[in-house]
């Protein structure tokens, strides 16, 4: 079955292509196959989290179409952030070009053709699976703290692990990046894995020093801006929060038990006189709760139904929003960030995720000139959307009231946010910074 170029770009809204480009031959060998190489075969390969094979063109042609409607409508690759809408500079950012997108769609509705068996697509440049996000760039990781060994049934209800590991630190260390990796099958069945940091006060006891970072099914990993310090303290151990679902969430779920599963946090640091060199500013990441729509405190969403939460966050000093991360389960659906200025009464949007799913949780890391910069008393509006009704299909039972609660079932309502805290003196100067980059940008267009 083929779909029609201007069909699915007139059902989807998108714009119809150039002529020249209709006209013009598009092949596998020639150009489709760099596209599904460079952002498709990471995950549909031998072993890939993908439930089909993308390495030959024997393999994608009978998912042409499907291929075709699924990158039109921006759902793959799986990286949910809505375009046109507020901030699009973004590190680790997976969505296609729309140049890329239009030769997809034009290459299906020309029948998908092969092209010149004389010429040969190169070859992906996969990474190991076993390879961390960031090891291409930064090397391997500088400490790998591993939670303790874990079964995971292939059924049943939702388990938690919590527990101490300690760390070999004998100095303070600002984190450069941050990535969680659950081992094998675990993927799947891993729901969260939240990491904090505890360091001993003068009595030589454990105390709560912050978030370390935190994990959800599909995300990437974290990178802290330079000039920016999340400290690690000499002597910290990691306290571990591990929520499981046995038999796993989607189509990669394993539905078999799991046994002596470790989940693994690899860091990488800055040399050890950063802070000293540097002077970073602080910079964390904790848990932004969203309570309006809350009643008694407790999230009540209803049978069949749909509910909005929002919450409002300022500070009594500048700041950067250096990332953004929504987090419900699987009747959440959509999210949103902005900022309200008091003096001016001025909103403006910063990111929306219109298609927000539970097995794909981003970290939106924002490019460090594009950042946000609140001045003191600026608001932080955070807005959720939720549908219980049989249409969500992430939806297990739209027959249930679903109230907060840490199960995979229940729901949440926050976002994970990273910011590093500013002086006056830094935030005029960044601004200015900017001011002076937006101005020589205009001149040279002139």
């Amino acid at each position: 079955m083929r779909f029609s170029q201007a069909l699915v770009l007139a059902v989807l809204g998108l714009p119809v292509l150039a002529s020249a480009q209709q006209d013009s031959e598009i092949t596998y060998n020639g150009e489709v196959a760099r596209i599904i190489n460079e952002n498709c075969v990471i995950c549909h390969q031998e072993g890939g989290i993908g439930p089909m094979q993308f390495e030959n063109y024997d393999q994608v042609r009978p998912w042409a179409p499907l291929i075709q409607f699924r990158v039109a409508n921006r759902e793959m690759p799986p990286y949910a952030y809505d375009h046109g809408i507020g901030l699009q500079d973004l590190k680790g950012d997976w969505r296609l070009s729309q140049e890329d997108i239009d030769t997809i769609v034009a290459w299906v509705d020309q029948g998908a053709p092969q092209g010149d068996p004389e010429v040969i697509p190169p070859a992906p440049d996969l990474p190991d699976p076993d390879d961390w996000n960031f090891e291409r760039d930064l090397g391997p990781p500088d400490l790998i703290v591993p939670s303790i060994p874990i079964d995971i049934p292939a059924s049943g209800n939702d388990i938690w692990s919590k527990h101490y590991v300690s760390t070999p630190l004998t100095t303070d260390r600002c984190i450069r990046a941050v990535q969680v990796k659950p081992k094998g099958d675990a993927k799947a069945v891993v729901h969260h894995a939240n990491t904090y940091v505890e360091a001993p006060n003068e009595d030589g006891e454990y105390e709560r020093f912050g978030q370390l970072t935190e994990y959800a099914m599909g995300k990437w990993g974290e990178l802290i801006p330079e000039g920016v310090c999340r400290t690690i303290p000499a002597g910290s151990r990691i306290s571990w929060d591990i929520h499981m679902y046995p038999g796993g969430i989607g189509a990669t779920a394993p539905g078999q038990m799991i046994t002596n599963n470790v989940v693994e946090t690899g860091l990488w640091f800055h040399d050890e006189d950063y802070i000293e060199r540097e002077q970073p500013h602080k910079q964390d990441l904790r848990a932004y709760q969203l309570m309006s729509g809350y009643e008694g405190g407790q999230l009540v969403l209803p049978p069949n139904g749909y509910m909005m939460t929002q919450g409002f966050h300022s500070f009594d000093h500048p700041v950067r929003i250096d990332s953004f991360q929504p987090h419900g389960h699987l009747r959440m659906n959509a999210a949103s960030l902005e900022i309200f200025y008091p003096e001016t009464g001025r909103t403006e949007q910063i990111s929306q995720i219109s298609e927000w799913s539970a097995i794909w949780h981003h970290s939106h890391i924002y490019e460090p000139e594009v950042a946000p910069l609140l001045p003191t008393g600026a608001v932080l509006v955070i807005k959720q959307w939720y549908d219980n009704t049989a249409a969500n299909p992430n939806n297990p039972d739209p027959d249930q009231w679903v109230t907060w609660g840490q199960r995979t079932g229940d729901e949440m309502s926050h976002a994970w946010i990273a910011v590093t805290h500013l002086d006056d003196e830094t935030y005029e100067r960044l601004l200015a910074e900017r001011e002076a980059a937006q101005q020589r940008s205009l001149a040279g267009s002139d």
